[in-house]
């Protein structure tokens, strides 16, 4: 096994860019399964007052209905639409011409996790979302093994599949994910506190946590150990699609929303981060649209379900706000967008999507 990851890495060609970039840091941030629909336009009309999907629909349409879209996104994601749409780029927007797409033909989270870490699809090895240990080698166990970064990538998520798809073991990468508490000599307090809570809380899911112990354990894990790149998946807005509650759905989206800027908000004001850090925002698949009823599901089978989106906010790209110049990009092209930001080229065993061009001021 030691030989075929040192074959793997030994493929894994480091390069420099000639260009200079402030980014030092990266956050890499995912929303599992949110449609772009949702965060483009906000609450969908057929859905928020549909007694099947909602329990009580008044409530639900006077907390984020609102007369256009846009103020329906503003309501819904107030982060994206204040500070990323003032500072960063938001591609996604198909009704304006902007596209983005899982170049895997499964269109469901393993597969999809897999392309945007490793950059490029495997078809034929990842097409379930069995616990199996990832046969790739992602961007951040890359970054892991170059000495700059080495110790310095930690990984957070909801679902309990993540140490499987970073490969742990391999790659060794600390990978705290599904109702594991964190680890380390040095605890903080509300550390402790969180692994005690995550005991007393339980989850409506079996295999996926409240996504408020991801984000702590997380935000905790980054002010103790100063990690230079973080991955961190929050996973609730998948279940509660799956489960038909379109107003947890909505509530979630929003949480995550809320979640994803007090991040920023610590970014700016802490000296190793503050100017020096990118977040890179997107999800692992999209859902369902047409029948209503499809917004529950995804896979290969659901039309649109592999219709996606990506955020970018950092210190190297320009405020360009709502993305809608006919561009078409794809999900593998984000590994090597987060290493370009480290000023790396990142390559792999096989061919990975290209950084996104316009996310830089080349």
């Amino acid at each position: 096994m030691r030989l075929l990851v040192l074959f793997i890495l030994q493929l894994t060609i480091l390069t420099a860019y000639p260009q200079s970039t402030n980014t030092e840091n990266i956050i890499l941030i995912t929303l599992d399964g949110l449609r772009w629909q949702e965060l483009y336009t906000g609450a969908d009309s057929s859905l928020i007052s549909d007694r099947a999907f909602v329990k009580d629909t008044a409530a639900l349409y006077q907390k984020f209905w609102r007369d256009t879209p846009e103020q329906r996104r503003q309501v819904l994601m107030p982060f994206f639409w204040s500070t990323i749409q003032e500072k960063g780029q938001l591609y996604g927007f198909r009704d304006a011409g902007s596209r983005v797409d899982c170049s895997n033909k499964h269109w469901f989270s393993y597969p999809g996790y897999n392309e945007i870490l490793c950059g490029f699809a495997d078809d034929e090895r990842i097409d379930s979302n069995d616990k199996i240990n990832n046969p790739n080698t992602t961007v951040l166990e890359y970054l892991n093994h170059i000495d700059r970064f080495k110790g310095k990538v930690a990984a957070f998520g909801s679902w309990d599949v993540f140490p499987f798809i970073i490969n742990q073991d391999r790659s060794g990468i600390p990978v705290n994910a599904g109702f594991a508490n964190n680890t380390g000599p040095a605890l903080s307090e509300k550390e402790h506190f969180l692994d005690e809570l995550q005991t007393q809380i339980p989850s409506p899911w079996a295999t996926v946590r409240l996504d408020a112990f991801t984000h702590h354990y997380a935000m905790e894990y980054i002010k103790r150990e100063r990690p230079i790149i973080t991955y961190i998946a929050y996973g609730e807005t998948d279940d509660f699609a799956h489960e038909g509650h379109y107003d947890a759905y909505l509530k979630s989206a929003q949480q995550t929303d809320a979640f994803i800027s007090s991040i920023w908000d610590f970014v700016q004001s802490d000296p190793q981060y503050q100017d020096r850090t990118t977040l890179i925002i997107t999800t692992d698949h999209g859902r369902g649209t047409n029948p209503k009823e499809d917004w529950r599901h995804h896979g290969s089978r659901i039309p649109d379900a592999g219709e996606i989106w990506v955020a970018i906010l950092g210190p190297d790209t320009p405020a360009l706000g709502l993305i809608s110049d006919n561009q078409q990009l794809y999900q593998n092209q984000v590994a090597a967008t987060a290493a370009k930001f480290l000023g790396l080229e990142y390559t792999n065993e096989r061919q990975v999507g290209q950084p996104i061009k316009s996310a830089f001021d080349d």
